[in-house]
């Protein structure tokens, strides 16, 4: 983690100071240090006295080979920084926001059927080990089971160690992940098998089996793990195989398996009559969300639903609705 006094410019004690603020709040503040620290270093290596209207241009032509969406997160990066500066110092210049580009619509998500996810499990089976990676069918199956039936995100999977599950009640501890939260899941009975068939891969010589060792083995005699971009490879690399699409024609992003747990658990909740809305609370802390409000937008209604919804809304209202015309229509 960058320490906040590594900045060099000459706004850099400003940015060291915004830094250590938005980590005193708990944020990690990655990907924004990163971003804060290509402007630092820009207006180091220009010699320029300060950020000015002229100095934010002349970094932001650096980024102009970036896309839309990643260009306008970094310029709202440094706007977010500017308007910390500006309560300091009532005449900082802060950028205007309306001449960034435009927001992109969030990437509508991939949600699988059943069928394939069970194509997906299928065609593990079919890959072979690398000599990096000895146990690469078994660790790309796991996956698959996890990233589904505990909703894990990319990184949250690659972070987990072989002391984080716990065999005897089927546990798994997520630590110290997103918002600095940390989670207890009890896996299904099912996601439970498949662990410790895993686990009777996984915990043979001359694997490293340690507490600490990374539970995504993808070394041989040492204790090196699966990145966040090798999983995200090793997922891209099934879907394909399994000829998943999305409908623009894209492969789903590993993300879309939580989606899809998300989605899978409304539709069963619908379909038994269950009250959804009691259930979201729940829904959300297995997620990790901060509040059920993450959990709603995160869950907008997508297709099946939707239309499970509206089966509920007609079985328990439609004595209160007026019938409809002979020809169909509603009055």
């Amino acid at each position: 983690m960058m320490p906040a006094n590594s900045f060099e410019s000459a706004v850099g004690p400003v940015l060291g100071r915004y830094v250590a603020f938005k980590r005193a709040l708990g944020r990690t503040f990655q990907n924004e240090v990163y971003v804060l620290g290509q402007l630092d270093r820009y207006l180091a290596a220009h010699d320029e006295p300060d950020l000015t209207l002229a100095s934010f241009t002349g970094w932001s032509r650096d980024i102009e080979h970036m896309a839309a969406a990643g260009r306008r997160q970094r310029l709202q990066i440094v706007y977010r920084f500017c308007q910390f500066r500006r309560r300091e110092e009532p005449g900082a210049f802060v950028p205007n926001p309306d001449q960034f580009p435009p927001a992109q619509p969030r990437p509508r998500p991939y949600i699988f059927t059943h069928a394939e996810i069970l194509r997906l499990l299928e065609l593990t089976g079919g890959l072979k080990a690398e000599p990096q990676s000895p146990l690469y069918p078994q660790v790309a199956r796991v996956s698959v089971v996890l990233l589904y039936t505990a909703a894990l995100r990319r990184g949250e999977l690659v972070r987990l160690t072989l002391g984080d599950y716990e065999r005897r009640d089927g546990l798994l501890l997520v630590r110290d992940t997103k918002f600095h939260k940390s989670r207890l899941l009890p896996l299904c009975d099912d996601a439970m098998r498949e662990m410790e068939s895993y686990l009777d891969a996984r915990d043979r010589p001359p694997f490293s089996r340690g507490a600490e060792s990374p539970l995504l083995f993808n070394g041989f005699g040492d204790s090196a793990g699966y990145s966040h971009g090798g999983c995200g490879q090793m997922m891209r690399r099934l879907f394909r195989k399994a000829g998943i699409r999305t409908l623009t024609g894209s492969t789903p992003r590993t993300h879309d398996l939580r989606f899809t747990f998300a989605v899978h658990a409304l539709l069963r909740w619908y379909r038994s009559g269950v009250d959804v809305s009691s259930r979201l609370p729940v829904l959300s802390r297995y997620m990790g969300h901060v509040s059920v409000v993450s959990t709603q937008y995160y869950l907008s209604l997508l297709g099946a639903v939707a239309e499970a919804a509206n089966v509920k809304f007609e079985r328990h209202c439609a004595r209160f609705l007026p019938a409809g015309d002979d020809e169909g229509g509603t009055r």
